[in-house]
């Protein structure tokens, strides 16, 4: 794998191979996606090993007593070759990644898990990345990954903030307007702050601005007659350095602007000789913000997994990391705004030249990118505004029994126009046209997708046919429900969504039990959780023989043709997207069985909720079709076979009773009010395209004994 580096003779940073790390007891494995190289902290460090040995012992004048003592205890020759042992060895870079599990050896994280992670030594700019799991937090869906790999900067600005104290209303100045600072002054703002920021570095104004600053000035004592007149004669309530300098004047200015008996909070990397009068008058008290948090440096956290106790570490530094992560999901922090660069790998040595100042472009925040083909679907973009109509006429593809049964009389109720109507043959289209009330029969289904009197379609032909047919609506600008599946490979899902984000389409699939009245109950048991779900789904689908349509290989057989409907539920109870799957089919000997029509499928949500589906051939026909047992928060619920729900919480039970109906007649009343409204489908497309990719990765899942990724 590739991983930045810097040599520490040369002082070159580079991209180089290096050997994949091993997934450590109490870690995972990460594949990054972006990581953030902090400039403040990384120019130090590359800076530093960059230039003569003189002008690295001028500025690392520890280490050069370091060396002497060396020379003393273990003479010269001896501290010559450790000395050029270390130059000769390469130093890793960077400390804050986002990325997905790709191995884990704890409970708490499970692989397809989006993550962000932290830790110099550990949240390197690498491919894959070893994390101890106090330094992983889990993404909310709605976090990208180009703002998680932030996660660990802001975290260290949240310590300052937390560390400061401050209250709602309070005026608290901000010495440094970096990176760091403009995420500080964003956290400030968020917490009802009055901020001033101030910088030696006017061009950082107008960003400060932007970010929330109420005062924007040069960081002189020139500035104290402003600040004194802002704060009405006070001083500020808090003053937070988040600076990089060998000077001590941020720490002067700061003492002097403050107020009295308010503190001051080095978060940056500046001189501390604190001026001995103005602090003693002014009782300031002065605080230093370590790292992002307690538990940084405590290798039992960090390396062992062992937490503080909530009730006496309230914000630790993973916990920091979680709240970074939920103001970015509230929309309460805006770090797309900080960014001004994004590198491959191959640029990696442009990055850096930005953070060392050897090229003079601005820059704020520089992310790097890593291979991200494999990025999990956090969202198929779609317009959510769609024109209204008064006046619906539908066009079927495909009217058999179920169609005729099912979702034509919620068509009818609703008085809506049947145009016409594409059967298999001209005859059974004509019959189903005078049987049924459609106005014309014939004999292509194309031509009722040219159609321009037909404004919307219905398909329900045989499976392989259906990806043809919704590309061709969505194409003509038709909205389509197209009973499930969707379609039947990747390839076809990929270009119906592409079509669908070009053309604003509007698809809608069978997925009838989430409008059912049964799971309609059960999901309103659970409709304040907090916490993952445990679920069940056992299917009692029946024997079908090989030699009926849907076992044929073309039509893709019943886990793409039936078992979508379960996916899809349990996407409807859990309010999650699907992360990973792994099934399991029986093994018989018998040709007259399909293996897999008797299957188990574990899938893993990213809320952290676990569905499991039973989907069964060979049980008895007197044993119910559909059982779903759905579990968390010390509450539990039965549905059976769209009967009855029994509900137990609270160390009672109740029972529900419905007429066992799935959910057909709704899903259709659902899409043409939808339609009608102009509003988005009733299940978003995204969630049908997830549905669909989950029931392939079942396929795959069978096919290779493996778990799979969605």
């Amino acid at each position: 794998m590739l991983q930045v580096v810097q040599h520490q003779k040369t002082g070159i940073v580079s991209a180089v191979e290096v050997p994949h790390p091993q997934c450590q007891p109490n870690s995972v494995i990460v594949k990054t996606f972006y990581s953030l190289i902090s400039a403040g902290t990384e120019r130090t460090s590359v800076t530093n090993s960059q230039g003569s040995m003189l002008q690295r012992a001028k500025k690392q004048p520890a280490a050069v007593r370091q060396v002497i003592d060396m020379v003393k205890k273990d003479g010269l020759k001896q501290t010559y070759d450790k000395i050029q042992s270390k130059l000769d060895s390469y130093k890793s870079l960077g400390y804050s990644v986002s990325g997905v599990v790709v191995e884990s050896r704890c409970e708490e994280f499970a692989i397809g898990d989006r993550v962000a992670c932290a830790g110099a030594g550990y949240a390197n700019h690498a491919e894959y990345v070893s994390i101890p799991k106090n330094l992983v937090c889990k993404l909310p869906d709605s976090v990208s990954f180009e703002d998680a790999a932030y996660t660990t900067l802001a975290s260290i600005a949240l310590q300052g903030v937390r560390q400061a104290d401050i209250r709602l209303g309070e005026t608290v100045a901000v010495v440094g307007l970096g990176l760091l600072g403009q995420i500080t002054v964003q956290l400030l703002k968020s917490s009802g702050c009055k901020v001033i920021g101030l910088d030696i570095d006017t061009s950082l104004f107008p960003i400060a601005e932007k970010n929330g600053c109420d005062l924007v000035l040069p960081s002189t004592s020139e500035s104290l007659p402003t600040i004194n007149s802002f704060t009405r004669g006070y001083g500020t309530d808090a003053v937070i350095i988040t600076a990089g300098t060998s000077s001590n004047q941020p720490v002067e200015l700061a003492i002097t602007m403050a107020r009295k008996k308010s503190s001051v909070v080095v978060v940056g990397a500046v001189s501390m000789n604190v001026p001995r009068s103005p602090f003693y008058e002014k009782e300031i008290e002065l605080k230093i913000s370590c790292s992002y948090g307690p538990g940084r440096y405590d290798p039992l956290y960090e390396e062992e997994g062992i937490d503080y106790p909530v009730g006496y570490v309230r914000w630790t530094e993973n916990r920091n990391m979680e709240a970074i992560l939920d103001l970015l999901s509230q929309g309460a922090l805006d770090f797309k705004a900080l960014t001004t660069h994004t590198f491959q790998l191959d640029g990696v040595q442009k990055a850096y030249g930005l953070v060392t100042g050897e090229s003079k472009e601005f820059s704020l925040g520089i992310l790097l990118q890593y291979d991200i083909s494999k990025v999990p679907v956090q969202s198929v973009v779609i317009a959510k505004s769609f024109a209204a109509t008064s006046s619906i006429s539908v066009g079927f593809i495909g009217l058999g029994n179920f169609a005729q049964s099912m979702l034509l009389p919620p068509l009818k109720e609703k008085g809506i126009q049947l145009h016409s109507v594409a059967n298999s043959t001209p005859t059974s289209s004509r019959s189903a046209a005078e049987r049924n009330g459609f106005q014309f029969a014939v004999s292509s289904p194309d031509e009722i997708i040219a159609n321009n009197d037909v404004t919307t379609i219905f398909c329900a032909s045989r499976h392989d046919s259906h990806f043809q047919y919704v590309l061709a609506a969505i194409e003509k600008n038709k909205p389509v429900f197209v009973e499930k599946p969707l379609c039947l490979s990747s390839a076809e899902l990929k270009q119906i969504a592409e079509a669908v984000a070009k053309h604003n389409g509007r698809v809608m699939v069978g997925f009838n039990r989430r409008f059912s009245a049964s799971f309609a109950k059960v999901a309103s048991v659970f409709q304040y959780r907090n916490e993952p779900m445990m679920i069940h789904y056992r299917v009692n689908a029946g024997f079908v023989p090989k030699t009926l349509w849907v076992q044929h290989a073309e039509q893709g057989g019943r886990i793409i043709g039936e078992v979508c409907h379960f996916v899809d539920t349990l996407l409807f109870l859990t309010q999650a997207k699907p992360v990973s799957v792994f099934a399991k089919s029986i093994q018989s000997d018998s040709t007259a069985i399909s293996n897999y029509d008797n299957v188990s499928i574990i899938i893993s949500f990213s809320d952290g909720s676990v569905g499991s589906i039973s989907y069964l051939a060979n049980g008895d026909s007197s044993l119910s079709k559909e059982y779903c047992e759905v579990h968390c928060e010390n509450k539990s619920a039965i549905m059976n076979n769209f009967q009855t729900v029994d509900v137990y919480k609270n160390k009672s039970n109740s029972r529900f009773k419905f007429d066992g109906s799935k959910g057909q007649k709704e899903e259709v009343f659902a899409t043409i009010d939808a339609i009608k409204n102009g509003k988005e489908m009733p299940i978003p497309f995204e969630q049908l395209y997830l549905v669909t990719k989950t029931t392939f990765a079942i396929i795959e899942s069978l096919s290779t004994n493996s778990p799979i990724q969605i």
